[in-house]
């Protein structure tokens, strides 16, 4: 028989996790962050994804965190590279890593090891390999890390079921398109994000 954990509202109330004032253009998108969240993010290709979610870090880091990004999909190809050159990922310093393809069975073993990471980009679900009880064992065992979760779009959804499963879990899900990212969080926001203010008015043909 399952073991069932009854806890009062005080107990509940001692377990909220820490949130971090975000700077303002985050807040009015996604509310103020708080850790141990599942962030999906999912997007056609060449519409920002990557600038967005290294944009992502970089407030990550600003605001305390230890990012490690899985670079799964292309490694570290010179697009990624000039993304983070883009993003001004070297004022992050010693807080922002990436990971060069690294399978995740060892992504876990070095995430258990102290000081590594408080948040994780898996970029992306599909070359993860990952199905949705990996998925969610993972996700029970750094249940204090923050996930980030790229996936390819089907459409105006994530390609997949294990992506579409992820974003039902996620507390924010991000979709992006013409370097806009439309934001879904349960700490408030909902402001466009704009990723690339010159290729969003292009695509758009307006500026919101």
């Amino acid at each position: 028989m399952a073991k069932i954990q009854a806890l009062s509202v005080q107990q509940c109330l001692l377990q909220k996790k820490p949130q971090f004032e975000v700077s303002e253009k985050w807040r009015a998108s996604a509310g103020d962050f708080e850790a141990g969240s599942v962030w999906m993010v999912w997007g056609g290709s060449s519409h920002g994804k990557t600038s967005f979610v290294l944009q992502l870090c970089k407030e990550l880091c600003r605001i305390g965190f230890r990012v490690a990004y899985n670079q799964m999909e292309e490694g570290v190809a010179k697009s990624f590279t000039d993304a983070m050159m883009r993003a001004g990922m070297d004022e992050c310093r010693r807080r922002f890593v990436v990971l060069n393809n690294a399978p995740m069975e060892d992504v876990a073993e070095w995430l258990k090891k102290r000081r590594t990471a408080d948040a994780l980009v898996i970029d992306s679900i599909q070359y993860s390999g990952m199905k949705y009880r990996e998925y969610r064992a993972f996700r029970d065992t750094f249940r204090n890390k923050t996930l980030i979760v790229v996936s390819h779009a089907d459409g105006l959804e994530p390609s997949g079921n294990t992506a579409k499963s992820i974003r039902y879990d996620a507390s924010v899900k991000v979709r992006v398109e013409g370097y806009k990212a439309f934001i879904t969080s349960r700490y408030g926001g909902g402001e466009p994000f704009t990723i690339w203010e010159y290729g969003a008015v292009k695509y758009w043909g307006f500026n919101e």
